[in-house]
């Protein structure tokens, strides 16, 4: 473990510690979707294989991107971020397909992992507020926006 006590943010030890772990779940989760979205880049296949491999490129990338940045705040909260697949399985809510789904169960799966991580936002959101930690709060905002408004794309592919 790291030097906690060295960590003089304006945060109590406490309150650190209690975002920094709700924080190892929304890591999780992120990652365990870029997984599945990776995955699903890999392996689409039928009539909008170019529209749906392209768009899971770009939110795979997006996530790359996520993941580093809560991580990172894990990290300048004085603890350890999660970083190995048994870790991430623990922690994460998302359930992964098994084998190669359709195209359209592809979709359908990532519109649930996004709202996922919207709802594992939204509980820690409150903590970090009562703490007055802006940076988490922020951080968290930011990925509710995201997931929110890529989940609706989603939804919008799914219509008939």
């Amino acid at each position: 473990m790291s030097n906690n006590s060295a960590v003089d943010i304006g945060l109590s030890e406490q309150s650190r510690r209690a975002i920094a772990e709700s924080l190892k779940r929304l890591l999780a989760d992120t990652y365990t979707l870029y997984l599945m979205t990776h995955n699903f880049h890999w392996n689409v296949t039928g009539p909008f294989f170019r529209d749906l491999h392209l768009m899971f490129e770009e939110q795979y990338t997006e996530l790359a991107t996520a993941v580093d940045l809560i991580a990172e705040r894990i990290r300048t909260l004085g603890y350890p971020a999660p970083g190995t697949y048994k870790e991430f399985a623990e922690l994460s809510r998302i359930e992964e397909p098994e084998g190669v789904p359709v195209a359209e169960e592809m979709v359908g799966t990532l519109v649930k992992g996004n709202e996922a991580i919207v709802k594992t936002a939204r509980e820690i959101l409150p903590l970090a507020q009562e703490s007055h930690d802006e940076s988490t709060s922020s951080l968290i905002a930011d990925r509710m926006v995201l997931h929110e408004k890529t989940a609706w794309m989603l939804r919008s592919i799914l219509v008939k």
